[in-house]
């Protein structure tokens, strides 16, 4: 598995990039007017809008988290440093902004409002979110061990 993290770390930044700047899904409504809208335009939409709290948290948790659980787990893969315990912590919420657009599709599908496809950009964060979540797992967080004599013994990744 430690020969593979690398690979995997970087299939999961270039999904990132691509999931956060491909359209996440279209939306037809009349079968005349169509949207494609990605999530960093979604954001910029929220944000014009006025809904500036909603797009500070979208920001948060769809793009920040990401970046510093990427952050923290391209460290632990190629400096040693050792995974915090919380980047464990942000893998296992990171597939809640997928399953959030997925939810949205399957309302617009069902209210008869407009037919939601989903595009390219959610397949992507989609394996982002899981290549980071299967990269740091089985890493020991950054939390010193105590040996049977009494010292302290420093954990080392997995």
């Amino acid at each position: 598995m430690n020969a593979f993290r690398p690979l995997i770390l970087l299939i999961a930044s270039i999904s990132f990039g691509l999931g956060i700047s491909l359209p996440l899904m279209q939306f037809e409504k009349l079968y005349f007017f169509t949207e494609t809208p990605s999530l960093i335009s979604i954001i910029a939409g929220l944000w014009t809008e006025g809904e500036i709290l909603l797009s500070i948290v979208v920001i948060a948790f769809s793009i920040v988290f990401p970046v510093i659980k990427l952050f923290t787990a391209f460290q632990a893969v190629f400096l040693g440093v050792k995974a915090s315990g919380w980047t464990a912590a942000l893998a296992k919420w990171s597939m809640m902004d997928v399953l959030l657009v997925a939810i949205a599709v399957f309302a617009a599908k069902t209210s008869g409002l407009a037919n939601a496809i989903s595009q390219p950009g959610l397949w992507f964060f989609a394996i982002s979110a899981i290549a980071v979540a299967v990269s740091v797992s089985k890493m020991k967080p950054a939390i010193a061990e105590t040996a049977k004599d009494g010292s302290q013994e420093e954990s080392r990744p997995v």
